[in-house]
């Protein structure tokens, strides 16, 4: 397995495995690689020839006060991790390389991005659609592999592929939990011990909201009204959102029918965690 920081080294590879006849599949990351990770990349070994890992911490993506600086980072680990999953080639960039000088072109969508993450984080998804248009235009992949923990990305990713034709497919993995139900995620490495226990909350109300669900609750306000009700039990927990939307449209949505997207960011101390759950009627 190869580590390649530049584009250009990129295109030669990938050109020279189209070249030989064989498929290839992206998993585009920010590092610091974990089993969610983990299983998208196992994924895309089983249905593809060779399989390119994307590390970059894309800058374009977060917000002021947001966590560039700290977010965590270890190459060494993740290289390990993609050599033992069975990946061909890891495309660590670095900012200048991605954005050179002069760069001011940029991949936006209205609709999607409105609510849930792109309402209290104006410019997230903007830049996750640029680096992610950019990573298909230098790997040109056969499928491109996104976790359902990222539930509003997966939707938007696929919708920008669809409109602008770019014709690669999008496979969406299952989320992947700790023993004890919380999503895995990078940013689980900010929480000290007694966060961790209290990020429990997340998973708690996620299965409430289910359990309420498949009792026959409909009515999203009351369904969305006792699960925030159950987040502010825990002292540590503060609320960004929780909302019931439209799996395609990711508009709210004042009655559950057809296929629903519940999906919530909370808070625990500082750390901003998500977690979401599909259901069909």
């Amino acid at each position: 397995m190869k580590v390649v920081h530049k584009i250009s080294e990129v295109r030669e590879i990938v050109n020279k495995w189209k070249r030989e006849g064989l498929s290839v599949g992206l998993v585009p990351t920010m590092g610091y690689l974990h089993e969610g990770h983990q299983s998208l990349i196992k994924k895309a070994v089983e249905q593809n020839d060779r399989v390119v890992v994307s590390v970059f911490v894309n800058p374009m993506q977060f917000g002021e006060n947001e966590d560039l600086a700290s977010y965590p980072r270890d190459l060494e680990k993740d290289t390990k991790l993609c050599e033992e999953t069975g990946a061909d080639l890891i495309f660590n960039p670095t900012p200048e390389e991605m954005y050179p000088e002069g760069f001011c072109s940029y991949v936006d969508m209205n609709g999607l991005t409105k609510e849930l993450c792109g309402k209290s984080r104006p410019i997230h998804f903007r830049g996750v659609m640029t680096v992610v248009s950019k990573l298909f235009n230098i790997v040109t992949p056969n499928k491109a592999y996104f976790g359902m923990k990222d539930a509003q990305q997966l939707l938007i990713i696929k919708r920008m592929v669809k409109d602008l034709s770019f014709g690669i497919e999008i496979v969406g993995c299952p989320i992947v939990r700790e023993e004890d139900g919380l999503a895995k995620s990078s940013r689980n490495t900010y929480l000290n011990e007694e966060e961790r226990k209290a990020a429990l909350i997340l998973y708690k109300t996620i299965n409430l909201g289910k359990k309420l669900l498949e009792e026959g609750e409909r009515d999203s306000a009351i369904l969305l009204s006792k699960m925030k009700e159950n987040i502010n039990k825990e002292p540590l927990a503060k609320i960004d959102y929780v909302e019931a939307v439209d799996i395609e449209k990711v508009e709210k949505v004042d009655k559950i029918e057809g296929t629903v997207l519940v999906a919530m960011a909370v808070y625990i101390g500082k750390t901003r965690l998500i977690d979401n759950f599909v259901f069909e009627c």
